[in-house]
């Protein structure tokens, strides 16, 4: 019995040795991304430079004075500043995004990021804001303000709305060099392929003309970060 327990504790350990909610930590100064090499195997990341060959431009992106086009059906645009764009962000475990919101219901729709937690400040304009817990689900809602951070926990459902006459913009950091990003209504009407009407109609309680519907229309949708 002793041995058993000894093993579950093992198994235990190591599991916890091996689980991380973030990106893991680098074993070097930096590791910035070139483009993977002819027949190379796939790894968790991008290749190095390299360090000899890195230069300043290496850890350099321009533009996020520069306002997003927020002439959208929902009225925002999210500037993401990740590994495919700085190619200095491989292994550091952060990137950056500028959100860009217009007047009087600009929305970043309820979204998920897989990979990453995600902290946003306000600099400019009013913003309803809020988070979904896991099963059971708990809603958690802030009014934001120039100045006013807010912090989105790994992998829930979120979302940004401007409720003031005025454009609003935000800056938000993440967790990871490739956060990843699933938008719930893309996801679940805009698939390719798309999934099975029946599946929808029961689960969201509509008819399946509905579901069609919504089909169509988020079919080609844009997604947020």
């Amino acid at each position: 019995m002793k041995s058993f327990h000894f093993l579950v504790l093992l198994s235990l350990a190591l599991a916890f040795s091996f689980a991380s909610a973030f990106d893991p930590s680098p074993l070097q100064d930096f590791c910035v991304a070139i483009p993977e090499p002819k027949n190379a195997v796939f790894v968790n990341g991008k290749f190095c430079k390299n360090p000899n060959l890195t230069v300043a431009e290496d850890f350099f992106f321009p533009g996020l004075n520069v306002p997003g086009n927020t002439g959208n059906r929902v009225g925002s645009n999210v500037t993401l500043v990740n590994v495919d764009k700085l190619f200095g962000l491989n292994t550091l475990g952060i990137s950056l995004a500028r959100l860009d919101f217009a007047p009087n219901g600009g929305l970043n729709p309820p979204h998920t990021h897989p990979r990453a937690t995600e902290i946003l400040v306000v600099v400019e304009g009013t913003l309803y804001v809020g988070f979904v817990t896991s099963n059971p689900n708990r809603l958690f809602t802030k009014v934001l303000y120039p100045g006013d951070v807010f912090v989105f926990p790994i992998g829930l459902i979120h979302f940004q709305f401007n409720i003031a006459k005025t454009n609003a913009v935000a800056f938000a950091g993440l967790s990871s060099q490739n956060p990843g990003v699933i938008t719930i209504a893309n996801a679940i009407f805009g698939p390719n392929p798309p999934i099975n009407p029946d599946v929808l109609a029961k689960a969201f309680q509509l008819n399946n003309d509905e579901v069609v519907k919504l089909q169509k229309l988020f079919a080609n949708a844009k997604t947020t970060i």
